[in-house]
């Protein structure tokens, strides 16, 4: 393995501890699927460094503040879920992964026969961006694909970001996502959602 590879495994690795979506053995499989091709890095050598970067994160996660940002995210997309709204973090890697997760979810939910109105997400990309550099983008609809009460559904997510502290800027057109300004991505290793 070139040092080239290993500085991507590495960045891989800290992007993945530091997201908060995936465990040690999801880590080495989204590298294997992802970064290297499988056999090209030692599973000793890689299991080594998400060990440490786990400890090295959960070192941090102890002067955290009680409550961060992901927490109130958590909040947000758990009061959207019981309002009629499917709201999913982290759904596939693009929009059409999020949108397949969304129709998946919805006809789990029961389809036309269950209260769902709409829905929001955000994707990988999504997740990539937020960890970097704190702004995060949602995508919202009317789960029937109506503009009009998209834009209702968008009014809805945005109401309740901002009861939860948040800063969020849209144009109220169902043509843009809304955005949520500023996040600082501290989501606590081991969580679910």
């Amino acid at each position: 393995m070139t040092d080239e590879d290993k500085a991507a495994v590495l960045e891989a690795v800290n992007f993945h501890v530091r997201s908060g979506f995936s465990d040690a053995d999801e880590i080495v499989d989204i590298i294997d699927d992802t970064v290297l091709e499988p056999g090209e890095v030692d599973q000793d050598w890689l299991r080594t460094v998400i060990a440490a970067a786990f400890a090295t994160k959960r070192r941090e996660e102890a002067k955290w503040p009680k409550e961060t940002d992901c927490d109130r995210l958590d909040q947000l997309f758990d009061a959207l879920n019981e309002d009629g709204i499917i709201a999913l973090q982290n759904a596939g890697y693009t929009q059409s992964d999020g949108i397949s997760d969304i129709t998946e979810a919805y006809h789990e939910a029961g389809g036309e026969e269950s209260d769902v109105t709409g829905y929001c997400f955000y994707h990988g990309q999504d997740l990539e961006r937020v960890v970097e550099a704190g702004d995060l983008w949602l995508t919202f609809g009317d789960i029937g694909g109506e503009d009009d009460k998209g834009v209702e559904i968008g009014h809805r997510i945005r109401k309740a970001a901002e009861s939860r502290g948040f800063e969020v800027d849209w144009s109220g057109s169902i043509k843009t996502r809304l955005l949520i300004k500023g996040l600082d991505w501290k989501r606590r290793s081991g969580r679910t959602v």
